[in-house]
């Protein structure tokens, strides 16, 4: 992926020609592997994310990709399973079977925006009416930051790619200003990134994060 001028506090900032389906195919490969990793008994673990257990960031991952998929299809950013319990998840998904879910899912959104021409497209998705490249790095932002989430539940942080990050939090910085935050927003206020914080550590404070070993979390959900 280009980048062009460095954003806020030298962040690089995406390049608003350039096509985010390739970073978002390695997000989405890096969110696969911690799919695998995850075992039955760790679903009702606590995440940073404070709605959400591991078992549910599982169910608003895949919900959240089927989602962008049926936009690039030509549909609203509407609910998936009007009758899921948290936020564009899925339900009736077996425990060991998320990463055959996560799969389907994202074979469907490869196919959705295979077509070069909706990338230019406008669309509207849950943040807002834009062309279809900056609908798919917002994408980008929300699949890397639930990525944090996930790895920091599992105690898999230090397997991340940083370079997805880099472009998370530039697109973050761009997506969520500072003093947007609440009522809509689905992000609380900025806190203070920890002492040599690299770029995940950045993009989770950013949008209001927090997170000890001993499993108490703090922030909101995207």
């Amino acid at each position: 992926m280009n980048s062009s001028a460095p954003g806020p506090d030298g962040a690089p900032a995406p390049d608003p020609s350039a096509d985010p389906r390739p970073v978002y195919e390695r997000a989405a490969r890096q969110m696969a592997f911690l799919f695998d990793s995850v075992r039955p008994a760790q679903l009702a673990d606590p995440t940073p994310c404070p709605d959400f257990s591991v078992g549910a960031l599982l169910s608003h991952v895949v919900g959240g990709t089927l989602r962008i998929a049926q936009v690039g299809e030509g549909g609203g950013p509407g609910e998936v399973d009007p009758d899921a319990e948290v936020d564009s998840g899925v339900s009736g998904v077996a425990d060991d079977a998320w990463p055959a879910a996560y799969a389907e899912a994202r074979e469907r959104f490869s196919a959705a925006w295979a077509d070069d021409a909706k990338l230019d497209a406008v669309v509207t998705v849950p943040w807002g009416t834009m062309p279809g490249r900056f609908a798919l790095a917002g994408s980008v932002m929300e699949v890397v930051t639930h990525a944090w989430d996930l790895a920091q539940a599992l105690g898999r942080r230090t397997e991340l790619d940083n370079g997805l990050a880099e472009f998370a939090l530039a697109v973050a910085k761009q997506a969520a200003p500072a003093e947007r935050r609440g009522g809509d927003v689905p992000f609380g206020p900025a806190v203070p990134p920890p002492e040599g914080a690299d770029a995940y550590d950045e993009l989770a404070a950013w949008l209001g994060r927090s997170w000890t070993p001993a499993g108490s979390a703090d922030g909101s959900h995207g």
